[in-house]
This record gives structure tokens, C-alpha cells and sequence, in this order.
């Protein structure tokens, strides 16, 4: 798997179903939207790949491009075999930026007068950024367990995010 084809299938699993949903909350910048949408599906779908490293290993999967593995010098036994290292810390970090940077699209894609439809797309966002957030602050620990936030947690962010209707900081 390469980077072109990880993104092609973060489109198809998780940004497809962004534009869709921004689509049903509604948008007075189609194409604005649209991309903040897309932008923001491939953040989630990037997130969820570093939350989930462990335990798609333990099923004999790695949704992570070889040429970041090369690049980091992190073989694939190595994950495989739940293998913590500098390296692998090193590789995470750089898939953690990645996942920002579709974030801060995102957010700049989105137009001013769509913030307050598009809520529930940032209190996803403040959610899922959040979660980005402690993993890192853990030592990307994700291939011996999964972090969750708590439910006050997330309702504080939503809270927060519904009362404010801006997009978290990246």
C-alpha cells in the first residue's frame, strides 16, 4: 500500500461519507463545504488508522504505506509482532502530522456562513482531534492498547464545540 492508495481508500470509507453528511446539514458553499467535508473524512479516517495500528496487526493488517515504514525504517514484523520503538514512535508522529494537516484543510476549506450547519462535523472533529492529541501525548502506546476518551469528555468538547461553532485548534 502506498500513500496514493491509503488516500484513495480514506476517500472511499470515510470522505465520501463526510460529503454526504455536509450535504444533509446543509451548505450555502457547496464546493467550500465539499472540501472542508472530504478534507475532514481523510483526518478522521487518518485518525483512526493510528488508533486502530494494534489492533489490525493482532488480524494480520497494516493500513500504513510501505514508504513510510521504509522511510522509518519500521518493518512490517515489527508491527506485527506489537514491536515499540523510537522508530515506530518516529513513523506515528509523522502519521499524526499527516492527519493534522488534513485537519487544517479542512478547517480552512470550510466557509464562515456554513459553521453553524456544519456543527456536527466539528464536534466530530473536536472528538476525534482530541483523541489524536492523547495518543501522542501516551507515546503513540497503540499497538498494546486503545485509548478512548470518557463520555463527559466528549460531551464537554461537544459543548463546547456547539456553543463556540468554531473548529478545534490543530
Amino acid at each position: 500500500l502506498d500513500f496514493e492508495g491509503l488516500r484513495l481508500y480514506c476517500h472511499r470509507v470515510a470522505g465520501v461519507v463526510g460529503e454526504l453528511a455536509a450535504n444533509i446539514f446543509g451548505a450555502s458553499d457547496p464546493d467550500g463545504t465539499r472540501e472542508y467535508a472530504h478534507q475532514l473524512g481523510l483526518a478522521f479516517q487518518l485518525t483512526n488508522i493510528i488508533l486502530d495500528v494494534g489492533e489490525d496487526a493482532r488480524r494480520g493488517r497494516i493500513y500504513l504505506p510501505v514508504e513510510d515504514l521504509q522511510r522509518f525504517g519500521v518493518a512490517q514484523h515489527e508491527i506485527l509482532d506489537s514491536k515499540h520503538s523510537e522508530r515506530f514512535e518516529a513513523l506515528m508522529r509523522f502519521q499524526a502530522e499527516r492527519a493534522r494537516e488534513h485537519y487544517r484543510r479542512a478547517f480552512a476549506a470550510l466557509p464562515e456562513a456554513d459553521r453553524q450547519a456544519q456543527r456536527p462535523g466539528l464536534i466530530m472533529a473536536a472528538i476525534y482531534k482530541t483523541l489524536l492529541d492523547e495518543i501522542e501525548r501516551d507515546g503513540f502506546k497503540v499497538l498494546s492498547q486503545k485509548l478512548s476518551l470518557t463520555p463527559i469528555r466528549k460531551l464537554w468538547l461537544a459543548w463546547k464545540t456547539w456553543v463556540g461553532g468554531r473548529p478545534p485548534k490543530v
